[in-house]
């Protein structure tokens, strides 16, 4: 039984279905954190709204003029809806956490503060949601050459015993989890969409089973593909890792925008795969303040991911001078 808390929180930021037209729509991160904030102020919380929000709403006044009363007590009014939507989650093994939870993510509360996300979903091992480990990210169409590496550094890393921290989308990410879960590793899947179809997949339900696996995302179970939302993730992946590596870039997009947003805000320290197209992403994102990665896997020690020291400008430009071809 969720607390009464919860449910509000549930109530005004959660769709519980696909959103029908002229409907009120539930309120967007932003907007919830402005309710939030100013019912803290009034020494409130989410679940009063339930009991007293005739008597608690009379002093509130959006300065956006979006958050009306009638908004409120449309989206407060759903709770069959919810009661339906959360026994279909539950039954398949979904959770739900707050910020109040004992293992909601330290990483999104320490680099995101207000911007926390209030409410996540999940399916399996939530205490990995706090090993943190190294993300693995990039573009979902690459060379067999990208293919390789990735593969070879999950399994190199998840033998190191760190966890391996990604998307969930075809590319990199896939095979950056699935590479790492076959080598009995422990992995964080930050996922856009598709919770709930991923919970009972087959391709993950044996490493949720094992508890080698968490899937868990701010949307809400049932949402489909949608851009927005898919770049909005990408700053939970750097946050709940302790270092990052780029493997493929292009010069615009969900890995671009994710990984120079990380360098912008310092979420974590970042390296990027030696590329030979000096016009691709991966040069950029290096000239942004990422790091390169070592040349040859081989050489490759997954401990300095997790020792990062910060490499020389020069050392950086000589080293995306060199373009050296090498073997992976």
């Amino acid at each position: 039984m969720i607390n009464k808390n919860t449910q509000a929180i549930l109530l005004l930021s959660c769709y519980f279905s696909k959103a029908k037209k002229d409907e009120p729509t539930p309120l967007t991160p932003t907007e919830f954190r402005r309710l939030s904030s100013w019912l803290f102020d009034n020494r409130k919380n989410p679940g009063h709204l339930i009991d007293d929000i005739d008597e608690i709403i009379k002093t509130w006044n959006d300065p956006k003029h979006k958050i009306t009363s009638d908004r409120l007590k449309f989206l407060l009014g759903r709770g069959l809806e919810m009661s339906l939507a959360l026994e279909k989650w539950t039954s398949a093994g979904i959770w739900m956490m707050t910020r109040k939870d004992q293992d909601y993510p330290e990483g999104l509360t320490k680099k995101l503060k207000d911007a926390t996300p209030a409410l996540l979903f999940g399916v399996g091992n939530k205490k990995l949601l706090n090993s943190r480990g190294l993300a693995i990210v990039g573009s979902r169409n690459i060379s067999e050459s990208d293919q390789e590496f990735t593969k070879k550094i999950a399994k190199e890393v998840a033998r190191y015993g760190k966890n391996i921290v990604s998307g969930g989308a075809r590319g990199v990410d896939e095979i950056a989890m699935l590479s790492a879960l076959e080598a009995e590793g422990t992995v964080v899947g930050i996922l856009a969409d598709s919770l709930l179809n991923k919970a009972l997949s087959g391709k993950w339900r044996k490493y949720i089973k094992n508890n080698n696996l968490v899937l868990t995302s701010t949307f809400y179970p049932e949402a489909g593909f949608n851009v927005g939302n898919a770049m909005a993730r990408n700053k939970y992946i750097y946050c709940l890792a302790e270092s990052a590596l780029v493997v493929r870039s292009g010069t615009k997009g969900g890995t671009f925008s994710g990984a120079t947003e990380n360098l912008k805000k310092g979420w974590t320290p970042l390296w990027v795969k030696k590329t030979r197209d000096s016009n691709d992403g991966n040069n950029l994102i290096v000239d942004a303040g990422g790091n390169w990665c070592e040349d040859n896997i081989e050489e490759i020690n997954p401990d300095s991911f997790f020792h990062t020291q910060e490499k020389s400008k020069k050392e950086n430009k000589k080293n995306k001078e060199e373009q050296l071809p090498f073997k992976y």
